[in-house]
């Protein structure tokens, strides 16, 4: 089995926040794959079982506010009798250009509260699957952009990436975290143009911590 984690703050105050883009990639695989059940109300968040990859797994979206994160997924290991090492966690990175991924087990918290709060409750032996958010440019700006609301220019990468993670998350039951992380970054890449020959070119007309944190 498993334990597939989104962090984010809960309500519709934060649902759009660059912070919350933990809860939209597991948002993003719960719609994808039929064979996970509604959302219910389990161990102080949101929790949806299924599997990925012929795998069990579980989806779990804390509601715990991103600082108490690791209250909510402490609670599901030990109901569970589950290790630290069948988490994986999504959330954002600062520190990461917009779209990029990276993927590590273990580490530290990096100043990330999500992170050090299931550092506190279940160790540091989990993966972290880091969501680029882009960094405002000066530390002074870093509350606010993290809890602004994405732009709409940032569908155009966005949008996509979710669609990579749902179409990928396989991959990350399957011991294949390295391929899940090249694909998300290819299906980002801009395809490059084909060129054109003069004849075509020339009939051619012409014609996007926490609150709590």
């Amino acid at each position: 089995m498993m334990i597939i984690v989104g962090l984010g703050n809960p309500g519709p105050k934060y649902a759009n926040n660059r912070h919350n883009i933990g809860f939209m990639a597991v948002d993003a695989i719960h719609r994808r794959h039929g064979r996970f059940t509604p959302w219910r109300a389990r161990f102080q968040g949101e929790l949806s079982e299924g599997e990925l990859g012929g795998e069990r797994v579980l989806l779990l979206k804390p509601l715990t506010y991103m600082n108490e994160s690791g209250r909510s997924v402490g609670e599901l290991l030990r109901f569970y009798k589950a290790e630290p090492t069948d988490v994986i966690v999504f959330y954002d990175e600062l520190d990461l250009a917009p779209g990029k991924v990276r993927i590590k087990l273990g580490g530290g918290a990096a100043g990330h509260n999500g992170i050090r709060s299931l550092i506190a409750h279940i160790g540091p032996h989990f993966t972290r699957i880091r969501l680029g958010i882009g960094h405002p440019g000066h530390k002074d700006l870093v509350l606010g952009h993290v809890l602004g609301d994405f732009a709409k220019a940032d569908a155009a990468w966005l949008d996509p990436l979710m669609d990579a993670v749902a179409d990928n998350a396989a991959l990350l039951v399957t011991d294949k975290p390295e391929t899940f992380q090249n694909r998300i970054h290819a299906a980002l890449k801009p395809a490059t143009p084909k060129p054109q020959t003069a004849g075509k070119a020339q009939g051619q007309v012409s014609a996007s911590t926490s609150e709590k944190d």
